[in-house]
């Protein structure tokens, strides 16, 4: 069917609750949603595409027909909606890929067992503890355990290594029983490893309670060495217990969830609390979002689509498109009461900071930023009213001494890092004089009318997601009119200086935005401003120097502008120029043999 077809079947579809499903050429399902009139729903995709996202627009595009089925209320749409998406699997849905599976904890068989995470069991004779949905929770109780007992970490394999080398850093730090130095025996070692297994199996308190009552009866049996061994591991697990009170709850149970934002990619990121504490993590790459409202409703519905344990309590970090109706949805599949919360103060709000926090880090490994220039992106954004983190940063800064060799420079931050390939230099020529405006006027039209002319693969042809000058307002207005004339929709601010040179607001639209409180954007934002005053300036001492070489050439006989550019650009220096015979001189392009008769003489016969 065409678009035009589409719409005119969409038309006629009622103003009822219901859900619909796209379909390809090939009657495959693409897309199912749901709606409250299924008519202005379904017929907003066929007709104008204004407003669409890419991904909807890619949608519309391999649509054929679609079906629909009609219900009584919104809430019966949105349990349809996800039974059928979990039937279906359609390829434009948000969908999360529930690849959890089964974790255990390996203890190897030998003389010198190791305890160790794993995805499987194999058939190889060692121990298997578990298994376990968190893969989180095992991996904490390895760490702990391997902590607490001081067992080895490293790739050695024992008995081989036993006693062949030096102690590693481990050894030395005292965190390491350290077989490898022969430090420990074999009976020891086991022993060591026993007691360590019924850590894992009984639980700290249970094994604070034995190893209590065994360190009791070696210190009557006058062992005090082995008991003051049981009383630093005693130590160790409460010490471990006391810690992991930091990130406690004053809930029994809690879902954090937060989706932060890229140009490219989102990452959904959740910490599961249970009894008060951390018991599990997980994040899912998907593609970027144009309305993050809708997205929190989609990706929540489905995270519990593919979860029996629903808390009674859930953070998030934003706004959700029907936030009652997902309630109500969530209720129904607990069979008891569910609380949204979008935590503004305090511990919550620690938490969900600490959620946004992972999120931002495993999106910018994904886009191999670091986590801290990506966060610093997000605050910047938020400050600027930006829709998302400025990947593509331009900064520009004029240089001149009294208004002369006036120049610009332009620097690129790349995903919050210099790009110095795409760093670019301009002489000013529209005017002489001091005149920072409309110096700043000339080099943002001449950048962008690279931008429109060059060929592909010029970096000019980038279109940047932000535009910092290093001045204040009247360098944003001169601005303006080009971005606004050239039919671009790129955001303009100014960098304020204080009277000390330093960073100390940005400008916009008539007032200023504070930044030296947000440390992060502040960083990068002073970062940028010295960068690209950095850049102009030391364009503009060799530009000036090398004026002033050329006004020295220029008072020789016969020699303008040009010809002391080029014998400049030949011979590099004005010590070389002089070193030279009338015939190597004579052999520069633009000089003649009576310039380089002239040029010889003027240095030698002073």
């Amino acid at each position: 069917m065409t678009e035009k077809e589409l719409r005119k079947k969409a038309m006629a579809l009622p103003l009822q609750p219901g859900v619909y499903i796209m379909k390809n050429k090939d009657k495959k399902i693409i897309y199912i949603g749901k709606a409250k009139k299924l008519k202005n729903r379904v017929s907003s995709y066929f007709g104008s595409h204004a407003g669409h996202s890419l991904k909807v627009i890619r949608m519309v595009e391999n649509v054929d027909d679609f079906d629909y089925i009609l219900v009584d209320t919104e809430f019966e749409a949105l349990v349809l909606e996800c039974s059928l998406i979990k039937q279906h699997m359609p390829k434009y849905n948000i969908l999360l890929k529930d690849d959890k599976g089964y974790n255990y904890i390996k203890i190897t068989k030998g003389d010198f067992p190791r305890i160790s995470e794993c995805k499987r069991i194999d058939d190889d004779g060692a121990e298997y503890i578990g298994p376990y949905i968190s893969g989180f929770s095992v991996k904490q109780a390895v760490e702990e355990t391997l902590k607490i007992f001081k067992l080895p970490r490293c790739s050695k394999s024992f008995p081989r290594d036993y006693g062949k080398s030096r102690p590693c850093l481990n050894g030395f730090m005292g965190i390491c029983c350290s077989p490898c130095a022969g430090k420990i025996t074999q009976q020891e070692y086991a022993k060591t490893v026993a007691d360590a297994v019924a850590f894992l199996k009984g639980g700290s308190k249970a094994s604070v309670r034995d190893m209590t009552v065994k360190m009791n009866e070696l210190s009557e049996e006058m062992k005090f060495e082995e008991a003051a061994k049981l009383r630093d591991r005693i130590r160790a697990i409460k010490n471990l217990e006391e810690r992991q009170k930091v990130v406690s709850i004053n809930v029994p149970e809690e879902d954090v969830f937060a989706i932060v934002n890229g140009k490219k990619k989102a990452c959904f990121e959740v910490l599961r609390f249970k009894n008060g504490k951390l018991s599990d993590t997980e994040f899912w790459l998907i593609d970027s979002q144009d309305d993050l409202k809708n997205a929190r409703l989609e990706l929540i519905e489905r995270y519990y689509s593919m979860r029996s344990d629903i808390p009674s309590r859930i953070a998030v970090d934003g706004e959700i498109e029907d936030e009652e109706l997902l309630r109500e949805f969530l209720e129904t599949q607990r069979g008891k009461k569910v609380e949204f919360i979008h935590p503004q103060k305090g511990e919550h709000l620690s938490i969900l900071n600490m959620c946004i926090k992972n999120a931002n880090e495993h999106l910018a490994q994904n886009e191999g930023r670091l986590g801290r220039e990506f966060a610093a992106l997000e605050e910047l954004a938020s400050l600027l009213g930006l829709p998302k983190p400025p990947e593509y940063i331009e900064s520009y800064d004029i240089s001149h001494t009294f208004g002369a060799d006036n120049v610009a420079g332009m620097v690129v931050f790349h995903n919050g890092r210099p790009m110095k390939s795409a760093y670019k230099r301009f002489a000013v020529k529209g005017f002489d004089g001091q005149n920072d405006v409309g110096s700043m006027n000339e080099v943002l039209t001449r950048r962008f009318n690279h931008y429109y002319n060059d060929e592909d693969g010029s970096t000019f042809k980038i279109l940047p997601d932000l535009i910092l000058l290093d001045g204040g307002q009247p360098q944003v207005n001169a601005v303006l009119p080009v971005i606004s004339k050239m039919n671009l929709s790129v955001p303009v601010f100014g960098m304020v200086k204080d009277n000390k040179h330093r960073t100390r607001a940005i400008a916009f639209g008539g007032g200023e935005i504070e930044i030296n409180s947000h440390r992060a954007a502040f960083t990068l934002v002073s970062n940028i401003q010295e960068e690209v005053h950095r850049f102009a300036v030391s364009y503009h001492h060799k530009k000036h120097t090398k004026s002033t070489f050329s006004s020295g050439l220029m008072q020789i006989e016969g020699i303008g502008e040009k010809k002391a550019k080029a014998l400049l650009k030949y011979f590099k220096t004005i010590s070389s120029i002089k070193e030279q015979s009338e015939q190597s001189l004579s052999e520069c392009p633009s000089i003649s043999k009576k310039d380089a008769r002239n040029i010889y003489d003027f240095y030698h016969k002073l």
